[in-house]
């Protein structure tokens, strides 16, 4: 049984391989094992390109980065239509609570990619900011902006 999000639901092609539950990615166009965190990746990106109206040829699912000499995995990187990386997604399965440490973890990430929008979900729970990068601040936002408004 698949747990409900606090996102709204979205018609997936689901299949069941022995026991193991298999989701067609139509960003990666392939079947992908459903975990917990993946269920909650794939809502979140339907959420960014039904409800926000973000580009799919713009959204990056799983990039990988270095990090102190280490290769991290981002889960959600939004690109504009310049090439430019304008938001920084960070999914947790429903079952992992939003930390201080979940948000130190995006913004480690972020020290790499330098976006100005970072948003930090379980699929319950999402919590958004915009990141000003000169003076090293950043406010929480009620509300995704949508592509439009970026």
């Amino acid at each position: 049984m698949l747990q409900p999000l606090n996102l709204p639901p979205y018609p997936f092609k689901l299949t069941d391989d022995n026991g193991q539950l298999i989701l067609f990615d139509e960003l990666r166009k392939k079947n992908i094992v459903l975990t917990p965190e993946e269920w909650v990746r794939q809502h979140f990106v339907q959420y960014l390109i039904r409800q926000k109206q973000y580009p799919k040829t713009l959204i990056k699912l799983e990039g990988g980065l270095k990090l102190h000499g280490m290769a991290r995995r981002t889960d959600i990187v939004v690109f504009n239509s310049a090439g430019e990386k304008v938001l920084l997604v960070e999914c947790k399965a429903p079952s992992v609570a939003i930390t201080q440490a979940t948000f130190d973890q995006a913004a480690r990430y972020n020290m790499v990619h330098k976006v100005k929008l970072l948003a930090v979900t379980n699929g319950l729970q999402h919590y958004y900011c915009s990141i000003n990068h000169n003076t090293q601040t950043y406010k929480f936002m009620e509300e995704l902006p949508a592509y439009k408004e970026i």
